[in-house]
């Protein structure tokens, strides 16, 4: 799992194997030693209930709604991930995005084909 942060955004991207891993166990988690006492954890799970956000700066957990992670999944490989804006306060929200890394999913689905569209029969 790969974790951006910057300002009120946090980008997530995982790979392939962290997307088996989330789908099969129902979560995935990453965990960062910073010294002996210090461990940062972040977790995302999959629920059957709205989109969520708990935790505090050093272990969080993102909840993700089981039918939106099945759509995406549908798509894949795809550039666009799942995008949600959580209000945090009266005038703050959060802007996370989920994504898989469209490379390593083109490596192991295959690229997604164009569909054509047929030509415009108005002008036959």
């Amino acid at each position: 799992m790969k974790i951006q942060m910057q300002e009120q955004s946090v980008r997530l991207r995982i790979d392939e194997a962290d997307l088996a891993r989330l789908l099969d166990q129902g979560w995935i988690e990453n965990l960062t030693w910073l010294s002996h006492e210090v461990v940062c954890r972040q977790r995302m799970e999959v629920v059957d209930a709205e989109l969520e956000l708990q935790g505090d700066a050093a272990a969080w957990c993102l909840r993700i709604p089981r039918q939106q992670l099945a759509d995406y999944v549908a798509r894949l490989p795809c550039r666009d991930g799942l995008e949600w804006d959580l209000p945090i306060g009266p005038r703050r929200s959060v802007q996370l995005c989920f994504e898989v890394d469209v490379r390593d999913s083109v490596r192991k689905r295959g690229a997604q084909r164009r569909v054509k569209s047929a030509p415009d029969e108005a002008r036959d």
